[in-house]
């Protein structure tokens, strides 16, 4: 098992860029609910936040996160 970073980040890739945000910058954590770290990244991005309503969060045993769109199988 993987050690619990100091800073644990959120990566997205959105809109053609690869980010990673300080979970601090965003006021959210690991045990945060996806609406509230999706609300949060948009607020961040300034877009709206239906733009992530096909996107789900992934929590790491780090403590990062990372928001990506839905798999869609068949």
């Amino acid at each position: 098992m993987a050690d619990v970073i100091e800073n644990p980040v959120l990566h997205i890739r959105f809109d053609g860029r690869s980010l990673d945000i300080l979970l601090a910058d965003l006021d959210v954590g690991a045990l945060s609910a996806d609406r509230e770290v999706k609300q949060a990244v948009a607020a961040y991005l300034d877009v709206a936040v239906d733009k992530f309503r096909h996107y789900v969060v992934d929590r790491h045993n780090t403590g990062n996160l990372t928001i990506r769109p839905e798999a869609v199988f068949g």
